[in-house]
């Protein structure tokens, strides 16, 4: 499923719930505009939240501490993710015009809440020096199943550079999974294939992806593309960097 949501009337943008058509993703996820002055309240008494900067400069008020973080640009700047568990209030205010996004998910498991900054993330430059580096691309895991076996939920951030394509060779895993994606300009483009039909990525659309689907994109020429992406594990069976590469094209995986 590919769609193009907007923000409503108090900001918030609609991604994916467990209810409903987007069921199948596992997550509630949403986009959230909050801006300059005002304050954003997450709270939710059965389910994990990540909440992402995507940019702007807020402030987080949690467990009788505040912590401060500015993301001027998704391109340039580290992510800051706070991780919460279930039962546990989060305000965030806003001191400029900011994005944030939520992603959720039913856990009964009890943890410590986590901040995620630069020094605590993964990050590292996938495909550099294959097919002419035509797939070459910058991948940040925030948590997975490695850093937070706790979670039932990955989330992570690709940045594609120009006109470079990525999620290549087309490859799938049963857990279902999100991109939103975002361009430094409104007119930015790319292609999204989930399976054999291909959708237009534009700025603020995303793809959901059930699992067995395969999924790959590709960014315009002078647009480099930023992708939030989020996987819901499955019960017994988490997602660990999990992937079965379309035999199609796995020749591929062999081209010096």
């Amino acid at each position: 499923m590919f769609i193009y949501p907007n923000f409503d009337a108090t900001g918030k943008k609609t991604i994916s719930k467990m209810t409903g058509k987007t069921s199948f993703a596992l997550q509630d996820i949403s986009i959230h505009h909050v801006r300059s002055g005002k304050t954003l309240c997450v709270y939710s008494p059965k389910m994990e939240t990540a909440i992402l900067l995507i940019k702007g400069a807020v402030s987080f008020s949690y467990d009788n501490k505040k912590t401060l973080a500015e993301r001027k640009n998704m391109f340039s700047d580290s992510p800051v993710c706070l991780h919460i568990p279930r039962d546990m209030q989060v305000d965030i205010s806003s001191s400029a015009d900011s994005e944030i996004l939520l992603q959720s998910t039913l856990n009964s498991n009890a943890f410590q809440y986590k901040l995620y900054t630069a020094e605590n993330i993964n990050s590292f430059i996938s495909c550099s020096g294959k097919w002419e580096n035509t797939a070459v691309r910058d991948v940040v895991t925030i948590f997975d199943y490695e850093t937070a076996p706790y979670s039932n939920m990955v989330i992570g951030e690709v940045y594609a550079r120009t006109g470079r394509w990525w999620s290549y060779i087309p490859h799938h895993h049963p857990q279902p999974e999100v991109y939103y994606y975002r361009f430094e300009r409104p007119e930015g483009f790319g292609a999204c294939f989930i399976g054999d039909v291909a959708h237009t990525i534009k700025d603020g659309s995303a793809g959901l992806f059930k699992g067995g689907y395969t999924h790959a994109q590709v960014t315009a020429p002078g647009y480099p593309m930023y992708c939030c992406w989020m996987i819901r594990h499955l019960d017994g069976n988490p997602w660990r960097n999990t992937r079965t590469d379309d035999p199609n094209y796995s020749w591929l995986l062999n081209l010096d």
